[in-house]
């Protein structure tokens, strides 16, 4: 008989730290079991923590000219929250009065040695992960509101205590309040709580929703945040490198060009031109690919983009229009290519999508002025309505005035 392996047990989400293990344990345990995995709570991480900076110096910075900061009010019987960014004066902190409000300084290690020090306990990190530690002090109430980071975070209890709430359900929802200048979510519901005092410090990794709040009274929290680009970023400025290197002469090139089938189609046979003349096309589906060289070769040395009419046209003056006597002209500024996904067609038109039946797509790529009357179906009547109001086509009477 086999006997099934013992279950694993759940890992902690709190453990206690020693002067010689900050993490509660070593910190290839902690990278393997706990970066970029799950949070966890260290009690006593930093024993005997006392803050390098006092609240008056965190207020005095956030006045100079250079540092990054904002004061962030919460009224709480109206709901309403306010935020000033900086730099402040110190009138401004003169209006908060004693509670429910918090202020923020990022960079503070590239002004003070002494909280650059703290870095030096995160040595187990490239360094070129870590981006800054920033302070926030709190009167009791004050916080920003629950919300997630979207990078990794050492959160130090420096001063007083803060109240942490935080959500590892991983189908928590993320939607984001309109009605805020501060990223908050519009539904928080904890599973995990705690006060923090001097020393304790939770770890999150990206993407874990959580509250904090100064309880009892004034209180610091000292945030490690990590570097963490996103995918825009990174092929943004891969982009922006690649084209500063590349050479003029290195073109897109079609030596092998047959005559078109369908007028103004993007074939497969220039989206394999379109592969082999950019670099970063290799991890890109055919879709994502189609879909931004339509738009990118629409928009291309494009010297106007067509104005809009003042007056847009309805539906039904369009449907009247169209059954009578009236032609299509493509305004001599629009530049139109299209292309088919399956049974999916894409009309773009100066850097814009529109969807389209392959039929008109390939008409209105082909000919210059269209006449009527016409017979549409209601996809290619959204269709050209759409073209008419943003002005790639002009709707024309037989005797050429524009109606």
């Amino acid at each position: 008989m086999t006997l099934s392996p013992a279950p694993r047990k759940p890992l902690p989400i709190e453990v206690r730290g020693t002067s010689r293990l900050p993490l509660g344990m070593p910190p290839a345990q902690f990278l393997r079991d706990y970066w970029q995995k799950r949070p966890l709570l260290i009690r006593n991480a930093f024993p005997g923590f006392t803050t390098p900076v006092v609240p008056e110096d965190l207020a005095g910075l956030a006045c100079e000219e250079g540092a990054l900061s904002r004061l962030i009010q919460h009224d709480e019987d109206r709901e309403r929250w306010r935020v000033k960014n900086g730099p402040l004066k110190e009138s401004d902190f003169a209006k908060t009065g004693n509670a429910n409000w918090t202020l923020l300084v990022q960079d503070v290690d590239k002004w003070d040695m002494d909280v650059a020090a703290l870095l030096d306990h995160f040595q187990f990190l490239p360094s070129w992960r870590v981006d800054d530690v920033m302070i926030s002090y709190a009167e009791p109430g004050g916080g920003v509101g629950a919300h997630v980071d979207q990078y990794d975070v050492f959160l130090l209890q420096g001063l007083g205590q803060r109240h942490w709430a935080i959500s590892d359900d991983p189908h928590a929802p993320k939607e984001f309040r309109s009605d805020v200048e501060l990223k908050q979510l519009k539904q928080f519901e904890p599973t995990h709580e705690w006060l923090l005092d001097p020393g304790d410090m939770l770890y999150l990794p990206p993407g874990v929703p959580h509250d904090g709040v100064a309880f009892g009274g004034p209180c610091m929290t000292f945030s490690v945040g990590m570097r963490a680009p996103s995918q825009a970023e990174l092929v943004g400025d891969l982009a922006d490198y690649l084209a500063e290197h590349l050479s003029e002469e290195q073109r897109y090139a079609d030596p092998d060009l047959a005559p078109v089938k369908r007028a103004g189609e993007i074939d497969k046979a220039a989206l394999k031109r379109v592969r082999a003349a950019l670099p970063l096309a290799a991890s890109l589906d055919d879709a994502t690919l189609l879909d931004w060289f339509g738009r990118f070769i629409t928009r291309y040395r494009t010297a106007q983009t067509p104005l809009a009419p003042a007056k847009p046209l309805s539906e039904a003056a369009l449907t009247k229009q169209l059954a009578g006597s009236a032609s299509l002209l493509r305004h001599p500024w629009s530049r139109m290519a299209w292309a088919q996904t399956g049974a999916h067609a894409a009309l773009y038109a100066n850097g814009h999508a529109y969807p389209a039946s392959a039929r008109w797509a390939s008409q209105l790529c082909a000919q210059r002025v269209l006449p009527g009357p016409f017979e549409v179906s209601a996809t290619d009547s959204t269709l050209l309505l759409a073209l008419i109001n943003d002005g790639h086509l002009i709707l024309r009477k037989l005797r050429g005035r524009q109606t």
